[in-house]
């Protein structure tokens, strides 16, 4: 089964410990240090668009890109409760097609590391780079290897609520440096009748001198790196760390015109 499609129905649900307001607050003051306070903005892996839904609402023209039809379908019918006014796309971050250029581009809660393969994600960076306004600005996070190899692990977590429950087998390959999870999901639907969902997902752990490598390749300049929760230089015991990068080669061209 593909991923996020049985848990897009709970995903919400599951996610409500994450501080979204919290980090759409983070991010739009990055933006406007920056000098982006409006104008379009993508948000790359979208998910159930409660990323998007808020900095709409903070006042960003927004694309979410996300290609998982069952969570799109999610952050449509969050858009219709909200009146916001979102273009939504189902496409492969890897190969995602736009109308034309944005301001900036967003991609939060570990979208990044569902690329596996380190030429894929130097892929959807010359994406971002291309769609960019000259100068604009990329901001995205990552769980590190850290997380994956001493937090996660060989390990199951498993999760009981009224609406549905989890369970979440992990194993970490370190030499692939890959994170797989095997997830049963038990949704309700009606009364007591549950319905069994079964998906497996992966995702790679990336050093920073790959995602620095990977950036420089696609014509990004990498402005800055930070621990996601506390804001510091990254450290041994990050769990996920945020990166951002800047357009450069098109504003010099522009320059030099």
């Amino acid at each position: 089964m593909d991923a996020y499609s049985g848990f897009a129905a709970v995903y919400d649900m599951f996610m409500d410990n994450i501080p979204y307001d919290e980090w759409c607050a983070c991010l739009r003051g990055c933006l406007e240090e920056r000098g982006i306070r409006d104008g379009l903005v993508l948000d790359l892996g979208c998910g159930t668009g409660s990323v998007t839904e808020r900095l709409a609402a903070m006042g960003y023209d927004m694309i979410g890109v996300d290609a998982s039809e069952e969570m799109l379908q999610a952050a449509m019918e969050k858009r219709e409760r909200s009146g916001a006014d979102i273009l939504y796309l189902q496409q492969d971050m890897r190969e995602f097609e736009l109308y034309g250029t944005v301001r900036a581009v967003v991609s939060v809660c570990d979208s990044m590391n569902y690329i596996l393969d380190y030429a894929d994600l130097a892929g959807v960076f010359k994406l971002v780079n291309n769609y960019l306004d000259p100068g604009g600005v990329f901001i995205f996070d990552m769980n590190t290897e850290y997380k994956y190899r001493e937090l996660l692990g060989s390990g199951t977590i498993a999760e009981e609520r009224e609406e549905g429950s989890f369970i979440w087998e992990n194993e970490y390959d370190e030499k692939e440096r890959i994170n797989e999870y095997d997830l049963t999901l038990f949704v309700r639907e009606e009364g007591e009748l549950y319905r069994r969902y079964q998906e497996t997902h992966f995702q790679r752990a990336y050093s920073f001198e790959e995602v620095a490598r990977a950036l420089s390749e696609a014509g990004l300049e990498l402005e800055t790196v930070c621990d996601a929760f506390s804001g510091d230089a990254p450290g041994e015991t990050s769990e996920r760390v945020c990166f951002i990068a800047r357009e450069r080669e098109k504003a010099k061209r522009g320059q030099e015109r």
